[in-house]
C-alpha cells in the first residue's frame, strides 16, 4: 500500500475554492480595466497599464523578503494580490463613484470639492473594508497560516499592492487625459508609483497585524483587536488623503512622515516576531534530539538568517540543486514544527491534527536530512553528531 508523501504538510495544493476565487478576481480585474479603456483610448490605457505594472516585481520582492523565516503558501499570496487587484478595486470603485455623485447632488458642491470630501472621508472606509475582507477570510478559513504579525503584514501588503496597481492604472489614465497631459502623468507616476508605492500596503497592514493577533486569541478579545486594526487603517488612510487633498505641499510632507513612522514601527514588529519564532525553535526542538533529526548545531543554524543562508550555500556547494532543496525543506519543516507546538499550546489545533502534522514534519526532516550532501571524509564525524565543516560555523559541540 502506497504511503502518503510526508511533504503534503509543506505542499501548496490549490483547492477548488481557490481556483474559483482566482477566476472571479480575474473577471473583476478585467471589468475594472474595461472601464479604464472606455475612459481613454486603448493606447493610453496600455501606457498607464505598463507604468502601473513596472514597479510591481520590485515591490513584491521587497514584501516577500520579509517572509523568509516561514514562507506563506504561494496560492494564498496570489489570491490576496488578486483580490486587491480585482474584486476589492472594482467594488470600491463603484461605491466611491456613487458616493461622489451623492455628495455632488446633495451638497451642491463643485466636483473638485466633492472629490476631496469623498477621498478623505468616504474612500478610506470603503477601500479598507474591501481589502480587509480577504484578511477576515484568512482568519476564518486559514487561521493556522496566521502564525504571527509578520504573516498579517505579508498578506495585507499583497492585497494592498494588488489594489494599488489597479488603482494606479485609473490615476495614470486620468492624468494622461487631463490638460497637463504627459507632464501630469509624470507627476502622478512620481507621487504614486515612486514616492508612495507602499501606501496601500501600510494602510492594510493595520488590519493585517490585528487579524494576526486575533488569530491567536478567542472570544471578545479577537473582535477588539480586529476593530482596532480596522479603525487604525481607515484613520491612517483618511489622514493621508486629507493631507494630500487639503494640505498642499506641507501636507504631503507631513503625510510622508506619518507613513515613514508607520513603516518603521511595522519593521520593528516584524523583527520582534522573528525573535519570537527563533525562541520557539530553541524551546521546542531540543526535545527531539534523541530522534537524531535535530542537533545543537541544527538549532544554532536555524536561529539566524545568515546561518540559514550559510547552510544552504554549503548544501549547494556539496550537493547541487538536490542538496539545497533538502536544506530548504529541512529548515522550513523544522520552523513549522516549532510553530505547530505553539499552536497546540494555544489550543489552535486539536490533538489528532497536532500528531498528524507532527509526524509529517518529522518525516520531512528525516527525508531532507538523508539527502544532506555530507562529504565522505566527514562521514564518521557526522555519525558521531559533529556538524561537517561549513554547515554551521560556530555551532556548539
Amino acid at each position: 500500500m502506497a504511503t502518503r508523501d510526508p511533504r503534503w504538510v509543506l505542499k501548496d495544493r490549490p483547492s477548488f475554492a481557490l481556483i474559483i476565487g482566482l477566476v472571479l478576481t480575474g473577471i473583476c480585474a478585467l471589468v475594472s480595466f474595461s472601464f479604464d479603456v472606455i475612459d481613454g483610448a486603448p493606447v493610453q490605457f496600455f501606457i498607464a497599464l505598463v507604468l502601473a505594472l513596472a514597479p510591481v516585481p520590485l515591490l513584491l520582492a521587497a514584501v516577500l523578503a520579509l517572509d523568509r523565516m516561514e514562507p506563506e503558501p504561494r496560492s494564498n499570496l496570489i489570491f490576496a494580490f488578486a483580490w486587491g487587484a480585482g474584486i476589492a478595486v472594482l467594488v470600491a470603485g463603484v461605491i466611491n463613484s456613487l458616493n461622489l455623485h451623492y455628495i455632488i447632488d446633495t451638497a451642491k458642491l463643485s466636483e473638485a470639492s466633492a472629490r476631496n470630501i469623498a477621498a478623505t472621508f468616504g474612500a478610506p472606509v470603503v477601500e479598507e473594508t474591501m481589502k480587509g475582507l480577504v484578511l477576515l477570510g484568512l482568519l476564518r478559513f486559514r487561521r493556522a497560516e496566521l502564525d504571527g504579525p509578520t504573516d498579517g503584514v505579508i498578506y495585507a501588503s499583497m492585497v494592498g499592492l494588488g489594489f494599488a496597481m489597479s488603482e494606479n492604472v485609473s490615476y495614470y489614465l486620468q492624468a494622461l487625459n487631463s490638460e497637463a497631459g504627459v507632464k501630469g502623468l509624470a507627476v502622478t507616476v512620481v507621487l504614486r508609483g515612486i514616492l508612495s508605492p507602499f501606501a496601500h500596503p501600510l494602510f492594510s497592514s493595520m488590519i493585517g497585524v490585528a487579524v494576526a493577533y486575533a488569530a491567536q486569541r478567542s472570544g471578545s478579545e479577537r473582535v477588539t483587536y480586529i476593530l482596532a486594526g480596522w479603525t487604525g487603517a481607515m484613520i491612517l488612510h483618511g489622514l493621508w488623503n486629507g493631507l494630500a487633498s487639503y494640505g498642499g505641499f506641507p501636507g504631503l510632507v507631513v503625510a510622508y512622515l506619518v507613513l515613514l513612522l508607520v513603516l518603521i514601527v511595522l519593521i520593528g514588529v516584524v523583527f520582534r516576531d522573528r525573535r519570537r519564532i527563533v525562541a520557539l525553535i530553541q524551546r521546542y526542538l531540543p526535545p527531539y534530539e534523541p530522534t537524531k533529526l535535530v542537533t545543537q548545531a541544527d538549532i544554532f543554524m536555524l536561529s539566524a538568517f545568515p546561518r540559514r543562508r550559510q547552510a544552504r550555500q554549503w548544501a549547494r556547494l556539496h550537493g547541487g540543486k538536490r542538496g539545497v532543496r533538502a536544506m530548504r525543506d529541512y529548515q522550513l519543516a523544522a520552523t513549522e514544527l516549532g510553530l505547530l507546538h505553539e499552536r497546540a499550546a494555544r489550543h489552535m489545533v486539536d490533538e489528532q491534527t497536532f500528531h498528524e502534522e507532527q509526524r509529517a514534519l518529522l518525516e520531512c526532516m528525516s527525508t531532507a536530512r538523508a539527502d544532506f550532501p555530507t562529504p565522505s571524509v566527514h562521514t564518521q564525524s557526522v555519525a558521531r553528531g559533529s556538524p561537517p565543516p561549513g554547515y554551521a560555523p560556530g555551532a556548539p559541540g
